[in-house]
C-alpha cells in the first residue's frame, strides 16, 4: 500500500497502536504534511528514516558467561547536517521506539534551527543490574560495531535513557581509539574535563524553565502562584524542577517510578535533591507526603510536565487532567488521541519536539566548542539558549496562529517546512 493510500486507510485505533511511539509520530508527520500540502515525493523522503541499522553485541559478563545484547542505530535525516540524537539502555527499547525517536529529533532540530538531523539509538538491557564493568564491554563494543556510522560529520550521539556522561566518555575514547587521534567532537554530554560544554546537564531542564515563561507571557498568567506538577525526576525533571522552583514557581508535586510526593504549599527542591542524594529515592522526604504517583498528575495545577517516559497521557487518563499548560519534558509523552482531548479541554500545549529541545541546543554548542577548540562559560551558554528556545516558542505561537492548528502540528510544519525545503534544494541523487 502506498504511503498516502495507507494515510487515508481507516485502520481502527486501538490502544497497541496509540501507544506505539513510531505510530504516534508517523500520525503527526502525516496530518502536518497534508496542511502543508506537502509534495509527495518529499512527503516519502520525510517519512520514513535513511538508515536502520541493528547490531548483535557478544558481552563477557563478570560471571564468566557469555551474553548477546541487541542494539539499534537509526538514522532518519541528515538534510540539513550530520545526525543527532541519544542513545539509550532500557530493557523497554524497540526498533519502533529508535524510529520514532530519531524522528523526532529530526523535527526537533528543525523547529530550533539548528544544523542536524535526527538519530537515535539503543540497546535492549537493564543498566541497574549490570555492573561499571559489564557496561563499559558493551557500550565499546556497541560503539565498534557502529564505528563506520558515527562521526563528527556523520552522526553524533548524546546520553539518553540509562546512560551518561561516562558513557559518553567511553564512546569518545573507544572512537578515537579506531581513528588514532583524540575526536571530542563524535559525542556531546561527555565529562566537562574531555570536552564537554558547561551547563550541557542542565540544558533540557533550562530549556523546559524558558519556554513555561513563555507560555505564562503568552496566556496573561504570573509566575507567582503558578503550580508545577513534575511527572519523572531523573536529569530533565529535577533540573526543570530545580530551576523553576528557583524562579519562584511552586513545585506542589513530584512523581517517580517508585512513589511520589505532594504539597500544596511547595516543596522544596533544594532539600528534596539533597534528600534523593542520600537516600537513593524521593520516599522519605519530611517535606512532603506520599500519594499515589498515577493519581498525582491529575490534580489541580498551573503546568504539567511530564519528564519521564513516552504514553504517560493517554486516552484513559487525559480527560481527567486539570492542568492548564502542559509542557513535555520527555519525547512521547502524549498520544494522538489523548491530543484531541486535551485540545477540546483547552489545555495549551508545548510539544516535546520544541519544549525539551533544550539539551540538543546545548549538544550542538558543545559540538561547535569541540570543533573550534575554544569554550564558552556557562552563562554564555545559558544566554545561547535562552534566545533559541524563545525565538523558537514565538515561531510556533506564531506558526499555530498563522495556520489554524494548535501548537503540536504547527511545530511539525514548521520542522517539516524547514526540512522540506533544504531536501528540494538540494536535490534527489540517484
Amino acid at each position: 500500500m502506498a504511503i498516502l493510500e495507507l494515510e487515508e486507510a481507516k485502520i481502527p485505533m486501538t490502544l497497541e497502536r496509540e501507544t506505539n511511539p513510531w505510530e504516534a509520530q508517523a500520525a503527526r508527520f502525516d496530518l502536518a504534511a497534508k496542511k502543508l500540502n506537502l509534495d509527495q515525493g518529499i512527503w516519502k523522503v520525510l517519512r520514513y528514516p535513511a538508515r536502520e541499522i541493528i547490531v548483535h553485541i557478544p558481552i563477557a559478563m563478570d560471571d564468566g558467561t557469555i551474553e548477546v545484547f541487541t542494539g539499534y542505530r537509526v538514522q532518519h535525516s541528515i538534510a540539513r547536517g550530520p545526525a543527532k540524537g541519544g542513545i539509550r539502555y532500557s530493557p523497554d527499547v524497540s526498533l519502533d521506539e529508535v524510529r520514532a525517536l530519531a524522528s523526532w529529533m529530526t523535527w526537533k532540530c528543525a523547529v530550533v534551527n539548528i544544523p542536524f538531523g535526527g538519530a537515535k539509538g539503543g540497546v535492549i538491557c537493564d543498566p541497574k543490574k549490570m555492573s561499571q564493568g559489564e557496561l563499559e564491554r558493551m557500550t565499546r563494543r556497541y560503539t565498534a560495531e557502529l564505528i563506520e556510522f558515527i562521526g563528527p560529520e556523520k552522526d553524533v550521539p548524546a546520553p539518553d535513557m540509562g546512560t551518561n556522561e561516562q558513557t559518553m566518555a567511553w564512546i569518545m575514547d573507544t572512537y578515537s581509539m579506531h581513528m588514532r587521534q583524540t575526536v571530542t567532537s563524535v559525542v556531546t554530554g561527555k565529562p566537562v574535563n574531555i570536552g564537554g560544554s558547561r551547563g550541557r546537564r542542565e540544558a533540557t531542564g533550562r530549556g523546559i524553565a524558558v519556554v513555561c515563561d513563555q507560555a505564562l507571557k503568552a496566556l496573561g498568567m504570573m509566575v507567582e502562584g503558578c503550580r508545577v506538577i513534575v511527572q519523572g525526576f531523573g536529569n530533565v525533571g529535577s533540573n526543570a524542577a530545580k530551576i523553576l522552583f528557583d524562579k519562584g514557581y511552586t513545585v506542589i508535586g513530584i512523581t517517580e517510578f517508585d512513589g511520589a510526593l505532594e504539597n500544596k504549599d511547595g516543596l522544596d527542591i533544594g532539600a528534596l535533591l539533597l534528600h534523593r542524594q542520600k537516600a537513593g529515592t524521593i520516599n522519605g522526604f519530611s517535606g512532603g507526603k506520599a500519594v499515589d504517583k498515577d493519581e498525582l498528575i491529575t490534580w489541580p495545577c498551573e503546568i504539567l510536565i511530564p519528564a519521564a517516559t513516552e504514553n504517560v497521557i493517554t486516552s484513559k487518563n487525559a480527560a481527567r487532567l486539570q492542568c492548564k499548560i502542559l509542557c513535555e519534558g520527555a519525547n512521547g509523552p502524549t498520544t494522538i488521541v489523548a491530543d484531541d482531548i486535551l485540545e477540546a479541554k483547552g489545555v495549551f500545549v508545548i510539544p516535546d519536539i520544541l519544549a525539551n529541545a533544550g539539551g540538543v541546543t546545548t549538544s550542538y554548542f558543545e559540538w561547535v566548542q569541540d570543533r573550534m577548540g575554544y569554550f564558552w562559560t556557562e552563562a554564555e551558554v545559558n544566554q545561547r539558549l535562552e534566545r533559541i528556545m524563545v525565538d523558537s516558542f514565538e515561531d510556533v505561537v506564531s506558526y499555530a496562529k498563522s495556520h489554524n492548528v494548535n501548537n503540536r502540528i504547527a511545530a511539525y510544519m514548521l520542522a517539516i517546512d524547514r526540512v522540506a525545503y533544504t531536501t528540494k534544494q538540494r536535490g534527489i541523487y540517484a
